[in-house]
């Protein structure tokens, strides 16, 4: 596991794929509509986050594949783990425990106090997140957006 500078966040496609994917098999109520914008755009915010200091990426890597990384941000003393993606195959490995572990030492030695992340509605990732100590703080609720390709249909469990 290492840490990435900006110029190297074009390497994290892959696995943002990965995560448009899965949420869109397993969102409750927007299947089909992930990703909300392209990866270029994704990994252009990427680079200038980490840039300008407001994030920090670490990567699990084998050979020259990504095989998962964690964003965490710090916003003065707030912090969030932004994304946190394991390829599926490469899952039950430890790697996101290791990542999250690399995520939650950063921003407690950054002086952060408050800590969260979101997880898409039917993601089972939540019980992984319970299980290191997050708790559920809200619920945020979203209109289907008018114009999406994703019927009715294919938005139901």
């Amino acid at each position: 596991m290492r840490e990435i500078d900006s110029g190297e966040v074009y390497q994290l496609e892959e696995c943002l794929r990965s995560l448009a994917e899965h949420h869109n098999e397993v969102s409750t109520n927007f299947r089909g509509c992930f990703p909300k914008r392209s990866y270029q755009e994704t990994m252009e915010i990427f680079e200038k986050d980490v840039s300008s200091g407001k994030s920090r990426i670490a990567v699990i890597e084998e050979g020259n594949r990504v095989l998962g990384f964690c964003k965490a941000d710090i916003c003065g003393n707030e912090g969030s783990i932004d994304y946190l993606i394991v390829l599926k195959e490469c899952r039950g490995q430890g790697y996101g425990e290791m990542l999250l572990d690399w995520a939650l030492q950063l921003l407690s030695t950054s002086g952060v106090s408050r800590i969260e992340v979101k997880v898409v509605a039917g993601n089972d990732a939540i019980r992984f997140y319970e299980k290191h100590g997050f708790q559920l703080v809200s619920h945020v609720l979203r209109m289907k957006e008018k114009g999406n390709d994703a019927t009715d249909a294919e938005l139901r469990p």
